[in-house]
């Protein structure tokens, strides 16, 4: 069973300097920002979203616990947003480190979220998912997530 616990501060630091990194190279890959300032763009959105790094309010950074109960897996971070009026959770990242991944983590993780969303008395989680990322399509939709809308880019 995984189990999520709120971030410690000895890892985020390396948690949020991956995760940064990571953004910046899935927007360049996507066709939405440009190689020479996308770290730049990232850190940027990022610091935007947690000033208060694992202080911010309305957000929630978790561990994922394998099965040992002993290593952590990968991460999850949620918020509570307001959309057009309404609170919903959002989900901003998830990461699975590689040596765990395609073994039920990120579903497990999204179950056990499921259940701290509803806590929180919110009816919906949304999430982003970039158009080359297949894989995590894939498992949202395996998940219930249905698509709300479609950004599309022609390059020149």
């Amino acid at each position: 069973m995984t189990i999520l616990l709120p971030m410690r501060r000895e890892i985020y630091e390396s948690y949020l300097e991956s995760s940064i990194l990571s953004y910046a190279k899935d927007n360049v890959l996507s066709g939405r920002w440009r190689e020479e300032n996308a770290l730049e763009q990232s850190r940027n959105e990022f610091h935007k979203l947690l000033p208060q790094d694992l202080d911010t309010p309305d957000q929630y950074l978790f561990e994922i616990i394998g099965n040992d109960n002993l290593s952590t897996v990968g991460f999850i971070w949620f918020a509570v947003i307001l959309d057009k009026g309404v609170r919903l959770a959002f989900v901003y990242d998830l990461e699975i480190k590689e040596t765990y991944r395609r073994q039920g983590y990120a579903k497990q993780a999204f179950k056990a979220i499921e259940v701290l969303v509803s806590d929180l008395g919110l009816a919906s989680i949304g999430l982003h998912v970039f158009g080359q990322n297949l894989a995590a399509q894939a498992l949202y939709r395996q998940l219930g997530y249905g698509v709300t809308g479609i950004n599309m880019l022609k390059k020149l």
